[in-house]
């Protein structure tokens, strides 16, 4: 007799098993706890994340958005970090709870409810000094050059190059958190840009991979 076994989602992961898995400090936890229960608060007015991930908002999005965080570069002693469509701040006000004072992080978002919601957030948070919320479209906001640039659940990569571009420079590393698709959407990125690729697999989503990407230029060929 054949059973059909579907396959179960993991259990909801709780803030103590995302600080294990993390290694954060009590206060890192504390701000991003702050951040959760603000996320939760103002879920009810505006929609910040998908209702059905909310339940497990842990692994799903912060721990999802803090695995970025051991792939950032070493140095440079003031690193500027541009996170992309940053919509209810992942992984943006992720980074900002866990770095340093020697960290900016600029939040682009174009919706003025999200941006909002994000001035909020990194008030309670207390990362209000070095975040910084760009009020625009991605492609109006000019004069900003990064030394990562971070994007989530915004479009696919070939896209995410060209919103990227001008706030590249020749040292910059793009950290895009990817689902089933990134071996296809790398293949058809391919086509127009150059880069070194690490593969890094997701701590959060078992289908999910991390894109590394350096060296990033347009092919002129």
């Amino acid at each position: 007799m054949n059973v059909s076994r579907e396959t179960m989602a993991p259990p909801p992961l709780i803030a103590a098993d995302f600080k294990q898995l993390t290694g954060v400090t009590d206060e890192t936890l504390a701000r991003l706890q702050a951040y959760a229960d603000v996320l939760e608060k103002w879920q009810k007015k505006i929609n910040l994340v998908g209702s059905k991930t909310l339940p497990d908002l842990w692994r799903r999005h912060m721990l999802d958005s803090a695995q970025l965080f051991a792939h950032l570069p070493e140095g440079p002693d003031e690193m500027v970090i541009v996170d992309m469509g940053s919509g209810a701040g992942f992984p943006g006000l992720v980074l900002a709870a866990m770095s340093g004072v020697d960290v900016s992080i600029h939040l682009i978002e174009s919706d003025a409810r999200k941006c909002a919601f994000l001035a909020e957030a990194a008030r309670v948070m207390d990362v209000t000094p070095k975040t910084h919320i760009h009020a625009d479209r991605i492609e109006a906001v000019e004069g900003l050059v990064a030394d990562v640039v971070t994007a989530r659940a915004l479009t696919a990569l070939g896209d995410l190059l060209g919103y990227a571009q001008p706030f590249l420079k020749p040292s910059t590393t793009c950290l895009f958190p990817k689902g089933k698709t990134a071996d296809d959407e790398l293949t058809l990125a391919a086509n127009n840009w150059k880069m070194s690729t690490t593969e890094i697999p997701s701590l959060s989503d078992p289908s999910g991979t991390i894109l590394k990407l350096e060296a990033v230029s347009a092919r002129d060929d």
